[in-house]
Formats: structure tokens, sequence, C-alpha cells
């Protein structure tokens, strides 16, 4: 664990950029979703290991929307940014981003929540670093995710 008193959520942002190849293609030369979600995965990832400071592990996809399709040749951006953290647990807000560089035009693609937990160096969850949100939309977001995971650990003991 690095940063004991805790990170922003800006301080935990990762951003990719690839550009689409075929061979990430279907045949109607649309990026595969999983080949996006990969991407995603990995920038969240990093996200949660910029904050927790070690190895972290894929927990859950709790929102995943594809709103418009991205094509061979397009460079896409995924940009993840941490949400919401409580003991081990992290969440990260992902949005990817399409860029046709020929019309110069960009548009957002897709959008995920993704939730991770921080390891230790046994493989077991392990405490991390508070989050500090700072801009009023981080707060209300952190906020949001507060009560949907206190909501879910009351339903869970039912």
């Amino acid at each position: 664990m690095n940063n004991i008193n805790g990170r922003t959520p800006n301080e935990t942002v990762s951003v990719m950029t690839e550009l689409v190849l075929p061979a990430q293609a279907n045949l109607l030369g649309n990026l595969l979703g999983g080949q996006l979600v990969h991407l995603m995965d990995i920038a969240g990832a990093l996200t949660c290991r910029r904050h927790s400071g070690g190895e972290v592990a894929t927990v859950a996809i709790d929102k995943l929307e594809f709103k418009h399709p991205v094509k061979v040749g397009e460079i896409i951006t995924v940009t993840s940014k941490m949400i919401w953290a409580g003991h081990t647990s992290m969440k990260v807000r992902i949005e990817v981003g399409a860029e046709d560089i020929k019309n110069h035009t960009s548009i957002l693609t897709n959008t995920a929540s993704l939730t991770f937990v921080a390891l230790g160096e046994d493989g077991k969850p392990t405490a991390i670093p508070p989050l500090l949100p700072q801009t009023d939309v981080e707060i209300a977001a952190f906020e949001k995710e507060q009560k949907r995971y206190l909501a879910k650990k009351e339903k869970s003991k039912n």
C-alpha cells in the first residue's frame, strides 16, 4: 500500500489509446466486444493498481453499454477513473471514445463500471487507502456508490 493518506480520483486516472486493426474486428469491420472489454479491464486494473499500490483482481462488471460501433482504422481512447473505494474494493468508471481521423470527429462509444479488489502478497483481499473525492461530481458519484454498497451489504445479510 503506497499512500495511506489516500488519493484523489484524478490521481487514479488511466488513459489508453489504440488503433483498431482488422484482427480485432468482426465481419462487419467493427471492433469485437470482447476485445473492447479486455481493454476496459486493463484500464480499470491500471487505475486500481495506481490507487492501491499493488495487485488487483476484477470482481464485477456492473454496467456495460455499447452506444456506437467502433470501426477498423479508428483510434480508441479508454479512460478509467476511480469513483469509489471501500476497505478492499474499488469501483471505476470507464469511458471509451472513438476518433475518426479522416473526418476529425470523436464520439463516446462505450461506458462501463467495473469493481476490483486489492490483493496482498498472499493473494487475499487487502486494505487500501481511502479515495478522496474533490469536486461536487466526484463527491456525488462516491456517495451514490457508497449507498449502493451499503444496500447490497445489507441485502446479503438477509
